[in-house]
């Protein structure tokens, strides 16, 4: 099974950065170390609020880094003109809450369909290519091939939870395993990303068909106590 690759997520470096309005420690030598240390691509997401990356993080980091940018934006006008602009190699579309700690869940495609379809045909014909974040349920894998995403992401927050709170979670692999196989079926490439840690990665990973996992918030911190190289290079091993 061909090895799955690894986007490390910096957005946290960014958000200890904003915490005291400071600008250390530097979401573009986050980056550039990932890439040192083997990371795959980079992702980042552009938030409406800018609670962490900011659009200056966006252009220094895309300008520098040599592996590929996946930046993540919500469906928005705004952030459709900021893709358009600076032209990321890949872009995964997330939904955003304004209040929410985290993403909480996968895109509601079908609420936002038509829009959805022309913001990925316009970012296609620019350049990028699309991703977009779901729960791994067949109507919306459906609907991601529907209106031509190159690839979907899927939530593994669930899962996640359920492994770290050492619950039963075999149905929730199978509810993926099913997903997975389908969206393959399709011709859509297959991501996962969301509360992944060494253990829950190195289950999931087991899976066949999964190219990527995008990893943020448990690297971060990890890299606090064993340091980014090591993170970074210990989750290569499991996956």
């Amino acid at each position: 099974m061909p090895k799955i690759r690894l986007g490390v997520n910096i957005d946290h470096v960014a958000t200890v950065r904003n915490a005291r309005g400071e600008i250390y420690p530097s979401p573009l030598r986050a980056a550039l170390l990932s890439e040192k240390y083997g990371a795959d691509s980079v992702t980042i997401h552009l938030r409406e609020d800018r609670r962490h990356i900011n659009e200056f993080d966006l252009k220094e980091i895309q300008s520098k880094l040599k592996i590929p940018l996946n930046l993540e934006i919500a469906a928005t006008n705004e952030m459709l003109k900021i893709a358009l602009k600076q032209k990321p190699l890949f872009i995964c579309i997330v939904p955003e809450k304004r209040k929410e700690v985290t993403t909480e869940g996968g895109l509601n495609l079908n609420y936002n369909k038509i829009f959805l379809k022309k913001m990925i045909k316009k970012l296609k014909k620019n350049g990028s290519r699309i991703s977009l974040f779901i729960e791994p349920n067949l109507k919306d894998i459906s609907t991601a091939k529907e209106i031509n995403a190159d690839c979907i992401e899927i939530h593994t927050g669930k899962i996640c939870n359920l492994i770290n709170k050492k619950k039963f979670y075999e149905n929730e692999i199978k509810k993926i395993k099913k997903a997975v196989r389908f969206a393959s079926s399709l011709g859509l490439e297959v991501h996962a990303g969301h509360g992944l840690t060494f253990k829950s990665a190195g289950i999931i990973s087991k899976i066949k068909h999964i190219s990527e996992f995008n990893i943020g918030h448990f690297l971060v911190g990890e890299s606090i106590f064993i340091g980014l190289k090591n993170t970074i290079k210990k989750f290569k091993k499991i996956i």
